[in-house]
């Protein structure tokens, strides 16, 4: 079963189930309970970590103290991969936002990997690549967008990271909570509730508790790119 669950790992999916297996033998198992603090922004780090089980949310802190969040990851997500490559302290801080499980990986034993398995370098810079991709779209979206655009481009990152696609259909099972969507967007949780109500008036998106669907998501995209 985690030999399944590695499969998810962006950086691991070309590999062999032998190989995985003895990348699993490399890694020691962590839980962290709701709320928990995963890793500090700024703090040193040589470790990976692979999300197996739960959801984890990617923030940083703003001059003036604010909570920006930069990304919200599901089971398959990894991060703490930059400390890895250039040394240096981390870029961000990881904060569980539901129960999570992760697999750690240290940095050396990282490195090997690489030097033996050049697929997973190459994989990696992929993901890397996507990211840096992602980021501008959100530095786009914050710096010209109104708030209709930011909260509609957010929800377009969430369509696309942990999205369900179907048939043109996109649904969110597990929408975060309007703080962080509202920390993610760069509005107010007022905003997000005004324009979510906008959105199901026009029949955008529906709604059922924390579970938000996009009927028409190629529709949406273009509305809001």
């Amino acid at each position: 079963m985690e030999i399944e669950l590695l499969k998810k790992v962006p950086i691991f999916s070309n590999l062999s189930d032998e190989e995985l297996a003895k990348i699993r033998k490399l890694c020691v198992t962590q839980h962290y309970e709701k709320d928990r603090l995963i890793l500090i922004e700024e703090e040193s780090g040589k470790t990976l970590f692979l999300l197996q089980k739960g959801r984890v949310k990617i923030s940083r802190m703003s001059d003036d103290g604010r909570e920006v969040i930069l990304s919200i990851l599901g089971p398959g997500g990894f991060f703490g991969e930059l400390s890895l490559i250039d040394g240096k302290s981390r870029s961000a801080s990881v904060t569980a936002i539901e129960n999570s499980e992760v697999l750690l990986l240290h940095r050396a034993e990282f490195l090997a990997l690489l030097e033996d398995y050049p697929q997973i370098a190459i994989s990696l810079l992929k993901e890397l690549a996507a990211r840096i991709r992602k980021s501008d779209t959100q530095i786009k979206s914050l710096s010209l967008q109104d708030a209709m655009g930011r909260v509609a481009s957010t929800l377009i990152l969430l369509a696309e990271d942990t999205g369900r696609i179907r048939q043109g259909t996109v649904i969110i099972p597990k929408i975060p909570l309007q703080q962080d969507l509202a920390n993610m967007s760069g509005t107010s949780r007022e905003t997000i509730s005004r324009v979510f109500r906008y959105f199901e008036e026009e029949n955008l998106i529906k709604r059922e508790g924390r579970r938000v669907t996009i009927p028409e998501y190629e529709k949406f995209k273009r509305m809001f790119a």
